[in-house]
């Protein structure tokens, strides 16, 4: 998905002065209201999926078509935000225009009182310049997703925290990151040879909050070819954003490849791969790792890949503690760069809140060229298909922030490979961080290192003085391998000292 400069673009709108307007503006109105209780989308979504799928409705076609300087040239004016007004509201509620990448209007209505109101279509609401191109005006039109602001830092300055836009994505931040990776509902038949399908939120219900509130409410309705699904989201912004999310999915057919909770990012390079791209900066990449802490208590991160081919990843499980993916670089000398600001990209953490059973965290890697492209994808496999006519049910909690010391043992802080000298092997080098379990006396940790294939040598343990833990070097010669699986651990007295090391090298 094209989205790098995108979302950096949107972000930076946000604060945008205001552009006179010949229309005065009156902000977001709300039409005649309904009743409404949360166990309603519960109730449409298990409806619709009775039923056979209905394909969304689009806007005319030349609001698809425009340039992406284009639509970047229509924006919504915050001044319009809804609840601006309410100085005991802590929430403001902000829209985004149609068009470009976003083909499909969504429903928002807000909640109060037991009562659902529509928030009206109004292209009053936003701020063009005079490059935004003249285009059909009818009652296709509607909001293509929302944003969500609050006081996080300053009284009286609020700040955005949220975003749901486009299929089934939504972003977030804690307090002073900026935007990176994204998560979904749902993943449906992704990698799949089929091809992979991208269910939509047609709907939003945004409770309006209570003088206050530090937790905000939304509720949305998924639908796809595949299933139904009903979302309820708790979001509490801070400097760990949280989201408690329960799902109600309805399949209309049997579903083998379903993925839950899942999130998708960037990797381009790093010092694993830094050799394949002539760029001025160490690293390009949203996300370094996928972290997991498995059923079995053991922590193990996988430093991501861009391969040369598609490649999948399954970490089989049964009721895993977390799992996410991690942004570990986080000093502005790991990127060099003044523009992207990838040292201040938060993680997210997945928690199941109830008993997942068996199944497998996937990975999938995708080879890009460019940080433009979304590559990394990666979810919770059930290892029983969702059945047609079935409710299935997932609680869960995403975490949002550049803390990434979840599970046991001394972290993993960097991956590095290159070629050994004269090119005689390839040396792998891993920096673990310090720790008070650290012994001072190296030679009491053990470091074994396993291979699929290969030969491996060496295995030197050093003390690294900036960072004050250790670092293992050690050595390997492919011979015909196209691919070797490696796996490592620090331990002490056969006891783990470290985070188990995966990593899937590649030609």
């Amino acid at each position: 998905m094209l989205r790098r400069e995108f979302i950096a673009s949107l972000a930076a709108l946000a604060a945008s002065p205001a552009v006179s307007q010949d229309v005065a503006q009156t902000g977001l109105q709300l039409a005649t209201g309904a009743p409404f209780a949360p166990e309603d989308v519960i109730a449409l979504a298990r409806t619709i999926s009775g039923k056979a799928y209905q394909s969304p409705t689009r806007i005319p076609e030349e609001w698809t078509q425009v340039e992406y300087e284009d639509y970047l040239s229509i924006w919504f004016a915050s001044r319009n935000a809804l609840w601006n007004d309410q100085a005991n509201v802590p929430l403001r509620l902000d829209v985004f225009a149609p068009g470009l990448y976003f083909p499909h209007p969504v429903g928002l209505s807000v909640v109060e009182n037991g009562v659902a109101q529509p928030v009206m279509f109004d292209l009053d609401v936003f701020d063009k310049t005079d490059k935004f191109p003249d285009l059909p005006i009818d009652d296709t039109l509607g909001y293509s997703g929302l944003r969500l602001r609050a006081e996080l830092e300053r009284a009286g300055i609020y700040q955005e925290f949220a975003v749901f836009q486009g299929a089934s994505y939504f972003r977030a931040i804690g307090t002073g990151n900026i935007y990176g990776l994204s998560a979904r509902g749902l993943a449906i038949d992704t990698a799949q040879d089929s091809g992979e399908e991208f269910p939509d939120f047609r709907e939003f219900w945004l409770e309006k909050p209570a003088e206050g509130s530090e937790t905000f409410i939304l509720h949305a309705l998924l639908d796809s070819p595949s299933c139904s699904g009903a979302y309820r989201f708790e979001i509490t912004p801070g400097d760990a954003l949280t989201m408690d999310i329960e799902a109600h999915i309805f399949p209309r057919k049997d579903m083998e490849h379903v993925g839950v909770a899942p999130l998708t990012s960037m990797f381009q390079y790093d010092q694993t791969n830094r050799h394949r791209f002539t760029d001025f900066r160490p690293a390009v990449h949203d996300s370094d790792g996928l972290l997991i802490l498995n059923g079995a208590g053991e922590t193990l991160w996988r430093p991501l890949a861009n391969p040369t081919y598609l490649q999948i990843s399954s970490f089989v499980d049964n009721n895993p503690t977390g799992f996410g993916l991690m942004q570990r670089a986080q000093e502005y000398s790991d990127f060099a760069d003044l523009e992207a600001l990838y040292h201040r990209r938060p993680g997210v953490w997945v928690e199941p809140k109830e008993d997942w059973g068996e199944g497998a965290v996937t990975l999938v890697e995708i080879p890009t060229p460019s940080e433009i492209f979304d590559n990394i994808v990666c979810f919770w496999t059930p290892k029983e298909a969702l059945r047609a006519g079935s409710e299935n049910v997932f609680s869960y909690r995403l975490t949002w922030s550049q803390d990434s010391a979840y599970g046991n043992g001394l972290p993993v802080l960097n991956t590095m490979i290159g070629s050994a000298f004269e090119n005689r092997g390839i040396i792998v080098l891993i920096d673990f961080d310090d720790g008070p379990d650290l012994p001072e006396d190296f030679s009491t940790i053990t470091h074994p290192v396993q291979a699929s294939a290969g030969t491996v040598s060496g295995g030197v343990l050093q003390r690294n003085p900036e960072t004050g833990g250790p670092r293992l070097a050690f050595k390997f010669e492919p011979g015909d391998a196209q691919t070797i699986e490696f796996r490592t651990q620090l331990l002490v007295d056969g006891k783990p000292l470290s985070e188990t090391w995966l990593y899937r090298w590649t030609v």
